[in-house]
């Protein structure tokens, strides 16, 4: 088994070389030269005697890479934690705090959590609710809200509550493709909104309402422009009653099922790591998830909302 003997100087260059993509990119971020970066990368892959970047576009870390990579983010947290320490400060401001979230998280609840955590900054990373852990897998990320309750290794897993997802489209959208109701027929021919090729939220819908159904879909990879498609009558799509609620209340949307809805379970994954930048921003998540989410298993329809002339079961 190989000894890593690596400086605080090379891990700080490896994880410097992965966040920019590029040798240069890093170096520059490093204050030195590009020169002096190969050196430092050359000099940590001979003692851990493994390849530990992939020199493509851009740059990525291989299996070994990843693990100094997370050692390398531990380091720096934990270093920057000292500092404040030693100079009086609760938190180590200067250092950002890697997490991955999904979209309708962060454009919906996780803000508001994060909001009330003075003297931490973040460098937040979107990624699908069923692929954020790979970040943790990486390295990339410290922490993660994700919808696997099994933990990464050397990770911890925490329940945070569920996401509650209804089919909904605009007036104008159910005038042109369902006056007579909400069928699998139709399910089967309206265009449907997806967020990215990941999404798969909108097929496990169908699958459930209207097996077999294969509609024509939109791709629209951000959350906010994801509900103004719908709100514009682009297509139908699951959003979460968090962003959909004052919308149909409001008549801009309406909702095409209330009873076929989808609960997405979300956990707080972080490393096994102590440190009271984490645990602080642990503490934030839990509150507000604890505020707003579902009990996991209560999926209840809200309150009543005029659109019961404008849907049907098949």
């Amino acid at each position: 088994m190989a000894k890593v003997t690596a400086n605080s100087d090379q891990l700080r260059t490896l994880a410097a070389v992965v966040d920019s993509g590029t040798f240069e990119g890093a170096a520059a971020s490093l204050h030195v030269t590009p020169s002096a970066v190969s050196q430092r990368i050359k000099a940590l892959e001979e003692q851990s005697g493994r390849v530990l970047v992939r020199r493509s576009k851009p740059v990525a870390p291989t299996e070994a890479g990843s693990v100094l990579l997370r050692l390398a983010r531990q380091l720096t947290l934990l270093e920057a934690e000292a500092a404040a320490a030693l100079a009086g400060d609760e938190a180590a401001a200067s250092t950002p705090l890697p997490l991955v979230v999904n979209a309708d998280s962060l454009a919906t609840w996780v803000l508001p959590a994060l909001a009330g955590l003075e003297g931490i900054v973040f460098e937040i990373v979107l990624d699908d609710q069923e692929h954020t852990l790979d970040r943790l897998r990486d390295g990339t990320a410290m922490a993660a809200v994700g919808s696997d309750p099994e933990p990464v290794q050397g990770c911890t897993s925490t329940p945070l509550g569920a996401m509650i997802y209804r089919a909904v489209a605009s007036p104008s959208f159910v005038e042109r493709w369902c006056p007579d109701g909400w069928t699998t027929e139709t399910a089967g021919a309206a265009p449907m909104l997806v967020f990215d090729r990941k999404d798969a939220l909108q097929d496990r819908y169908l699958d459930a309402f209207a097996p077999g159904a294969r509609p024509p879909r939109h791709f629209i990879p951000a959350s906010t422009q994801f509900v103004d498609a719908a709100v514009l009558g682009l297509g139908w799509g699951m959003l979460p009653d968090l962003q959909a609620d004052a919308l149909v209340d409001s008549g801009a949307l309406v909702v095409l099922d209330d009873q076929t809805v989808a609960e997405v379970p979300l956990y707080w994954h972080q490393w096994s790591l102590r440190s009271t930048v984490l645990d602080a921003v642990a503490g934030a998540i839990a509150d507000e998830a604890g505020r707003v989410l579902r009990t996991t298993g209560s999926r209840a329809p809200g309150p009543a909302r005029p659109r019961s002339d404008r849907r049907s079961r098949a």
